[in-house]
């Protein structure tokens, strides 16, 4: 009798807490408003490191595609593993939404994430890429014009990269969803379980608890500075197996939650016009450039978000290259205010520089450097959590040399 009391009693709390963890609101933007463009240029966001089962993942590449139109996205770079160049392309316009059909690849022992709008250049056979990765990788970012390379979640347990980093890397991963979960589940599995038991009354929230800030991969990502620009990537690494048979039982996390956890935002001088090739190359020349930042989007939409340097009448976006002179000023502005504490953090070569409480950063640049822009937040999370900083939006660097 008493041990149906007491499962009678936890059963009550469980759903008792469950009710309220649904109340919980875990954006910091005000639903009601409609993210806006930055003034002078277009914010597109797009998802990419998204598996189909051609590969490992649970759902076919036109259900993928029907689940990222249902999660508000821009564009959606496939990346199936091993993707030969031969293999069919699901890349083109889809309703309005931009597909890349892509790949990822082993390559030593880490996972290599490559986009390249010129399929004739993708080796045809599997055992031609341990070569073909051997040369792209020894070449300069500048030299493989058409072939962009992200080296995918840099730290997670198996693989890992060891020894050290190859110069033709563009980018690195440095917000992964997959990556995210399972350090989480290094450091406390009872946590990760409460967040399990929580996701069906609040999915965003039983994520967003879990969160811990990318240290070792921001520290990475400025020490690869010190040898070429190198971009900072947002990877979904979707496949909805996060369950043993999920595609035969049921498929979790979704795809369309993975797509709304991180993103990376482009901005764009001028529009998508809905003609594939043309808009295909203006997304791919902005990843390549590092015309982007990337965001959590669990906090909010940060579509509006812009930083820039102003050089007299000039205004240059992440990813340039600027020589110094005085009277240079580094913008940053965020479309509406947070509902909770929040600051603007300015890092030059990998330290702070200067922070803001205020919804616009502007700073005179000194001298040379490396500076990127981090915007953190400290919404309340669901007991027992309560306040925590989260980064929300991390820019890709500017150079001033």
């Amino acid at each position: 009798m008493k041990g149906i009391i007491s499962l009678t009693g936890l059963v009550l709390f469980y759903f008792v807490y469950g009710f309220y963890v649904s109340q919980m609101d875990s954006s910091i933007i005000p639903v009601e408003l409609k993210p806006e463009n930055p003034k002078g240029f277009y914010d597109y966001r797009g998802v990419s490191n998204v598996q189909t089962s051609l590969s490992t993942g649970s759902s076919s590449p036109i259900d993928v595609i029907s689940d990222a139109k249902a999660a508000g996205i821009d564009f959606l770079i496939l990346t199936d593993k091993q993707k030969v160049g031969n293999d069919p392309d699901q890349s083109g316009y889809h309703g309005n939404i931009l597909v890349l059909d892509e790949g990822e690849y082993s390559f030593l022992d880490s996972r290599i994430l490559l986009v390249s709008p010129n399929r004739k250049k993708i080796p045809t056979e599997p055992e031609e890429f341990q070569i073909f990765f051997t040369d792209l990788l020894s070449q300069k970012q500048n030299q493989g014009s058409d072939q962009l390379v992200v080296l995918a979640h840099p730290f997670n347990p198996n693989p890992t990269w060891t020894g050290p980093y190859p110069s033709g890397l563009d980018g690195i991963e440095i917000l992964n969803s997959k990556s995210i979960s399972k350090k989480a589940w290094e450091r406390s599995k009872i946590n990760v379980l409460w967040s399990f038991a929580t996701y069906p009354f609040n999915p965003r929230l039983s994520f967003l608890r879990l969160f811990q800030e990318p240290i070792e991969e921001t520290a990475l990502w400025d020490q690869l500075q010190s040898q070429g620009p190198t971009w900072g990537f947002a990877g979904a690494d979707a496949n909805a197996k996060a369950i043993p048979l999920a595609n035969y039982l049921v498929k979790f996390p979704s795809y369309t939650l993975s797509m709304e956890v991180v993103s990376n935002h482009v901005l764009l001088s001028t529009e998508l016009t809905g003609n594939f090739e043309k808009d295909r190359h203006k997304i791919f020349q902005a990843l390549k450039k590092g015309q982007f930042y990337t965001s959590l989007d669990l906090l909010g939409d940060p579509k509006g978000f812009i930083a820039s340097v102003q050089d007299r009448d000039d205004e240059h976006l992440m990813g340039s290259k600027i020589k110094f002179r005085r009277g240079q000023k580094i913008h940053a502005r965020l479309p509406i205010e947070p509902k909770d504490f929040y600051e603007i953090v300015l890092f030059k070569n990998g330290d702070r520089e200067m922070v803001t409480n205020s919804s616009e950063l502007k700073y005179e640049v000194k001298g040379p450097g490396v500076y990127r822009v981090v915007v953190r937040v400290s919404p309340t999370l669901a007991f027992p959590d309560g306040r925590k900083w989260i980064s929300w939006i991390y820019t890709n660097p500017f150079f001033i040399e």
